[in-house]
């Protein structure tokens, strides 16, 4: 495995100091050598003050944790009032982190700080005139290099590497028309140049993924990040097609639609009102049913009043059901791995059925959508007029890796 920081690249942005009884203590420092980040990002100096931590707890309203800290009742909401413009006392969260700071030998509340989130926060004037401004702690963007080959899963071998797991959301994304993530074989390996966001030393989000190759059965698989500033796609293979696949608009020729998609229809043999999550294409026995787009063959067997049915897994987000087949494709098994426009089966009556058909289904993150409803991704190539800089981005992010590979 290797990981490798590329550069570092940080904008950091500070509002001034000072406030009230602080000013002297800013320019004692600032005398000494300037004022202190943390006085920078939070306006006073808080190593002058006696400093208490803690999480918001469950029930824990805004004002309930100031009067918890020793402000009174009175105070409280006069600083609830005063900071109502900046912040909404709606968003306080429980198990959010908070600092209350206090001068030294005195139970006097000068400051609350409090994180919404590992990089954004509040910082509240305790005394009046009560004050709030939003504050933000720098955050750095790292660009790194990764290679991690799978000896037990993506998740666990990127953690042991030193890889944030971070970077599996954005490469199942990049490669959910191509990768079965849920799939992934001892050998497969991934190569990746990426930019990480970092504040305080933790990895907050993987940024952009910048090229990415993955290799399964000695055969690679590139990704290529290249913008044309058109609002489209932005990540192509070698050749400069796009990395997301179109959807075939039906899985069969020659076909009408004899029902559609409902939760209330009257089953036409049980006669009872329930749900039908599908389309039924009404079209002779034997023909030919095709998968809609790549995927991996999930299950291939009779399942009672849906007959005989195919279920194809297309990545992480898609997975299709075909339903009522009279016959399977020759050799067709589960675990197969099959590809757009692939003849999978063959129009049958089977199960609970009145008449030959096919019920086709899809899900879309494990909830039933409506076939005719599905929006598939656009697979319009490169434009030809950028092929040349395309081209000249994949073999700089090739010849890198392949470099690194060596090493």
């Amino acid at each position: 495995m290797l990981l490798v920081p590329v550069a570092l690249v940080c904008a950091v942005f500070f509002t001034g100091c000072g406030r009230g009884n602080d000013k002297a203590a800013a320019e004692d420092a600032s005398s000494a050598g300037g004022p202190s980040e943390a006085c920078l990002l939070l306006g006073f100096e808080p190593d002058s003050l006696r400093m208490k931590h803690g999480k918001v707890g469950r029930n824990e309203f805004f004002s309930s944790l100031l009067m918890k800290l020793g402000m009174s009742a009175s105070d409280a909401y006069g600083l609830s009032s005063a900071c109502d413009t900046v912040f909404d006392v709606r968003t306080f969260r429980a198990g959010n982190a908070y600092q209350a700071y206090y001068r030294p030998g005195t139970d006097s509340l000068d400051y609350l700080v409090y994180w919404q989130d590992k990089v954004n926060g509040y910082v509240f004037g305790c005394t009046p005139p009560f004050s709030a401004k939003k504050v933000a702690k720098p955050v750095g963007t790292v660009s790194r290099y990764a290679d991690v080959t799978i000896s037990s899963s993506l998740w666990n071998d990127m953690l042991a590497d030193g890889v944030s797991p971070l970077l599996i959301l954005s490469l199942s994304d990049i490669y959910a028309w191509t990768v079965d993530f849920f799939g992934l074989q001892k050998g497969d390996r991934f190569r990746v140049f990426y930019d990480e966001k970092v504040c305080d030393g933790d990895v907050i989000a993987v940024d952009t993924v910048r090229y990415a190759v993955f290799t399964h059965r000695d055969e690679d698989f590139p990704a290529v990040m290249f913008d044309q500033k058109d609002g489209g796609n932005i990540y192509w293979n070698e050749k400069g097609e796009s990395m997301r696949k179109a959807f075939l608009k039906a899985p069969l020729h020659y076909s009408r639609i004899s029902s559609g998609f409902s939760y209330a229809r009257r089953h036409p043999v049980t006669r009872r009102v329930q749900p039908h999550t599908g389309v039924d294409y009404a079209a002779p026995t034997g023909t030919p049913v095709m998968s809609i787009g790549d995927g991996v063959v999930i299950s291939r067997k009779n399942e009672g009043a849906g007959g005989n049915v195919v279920r194809i897994r297309h990545n992480s987000v898609y997975t299709t059901a075909y339903l009522h087949l009279s016959r399977y494709a020759s050799g067709l098994k589960a675990g197969q791995r099959v590809r757009q426009g692939d003849v999978i089966g063959y129009v049958g009556s089977t199960g609970r059925s009145t008449g030959p058909h096919l019920d086709f289904r899809v899900w879309k993150n494990g909830t039933p959508i409506n076939p005719l409803k599905m929006e598939s991704p656009p697979a319009v190539p490169l434009k030809e007029e950028n092929m040349g800089q395309f081209i000249a981005v994949y073999e700089k992010y090739r010849h890198m890796a392949d470099s690194l590979s060596v090493q």
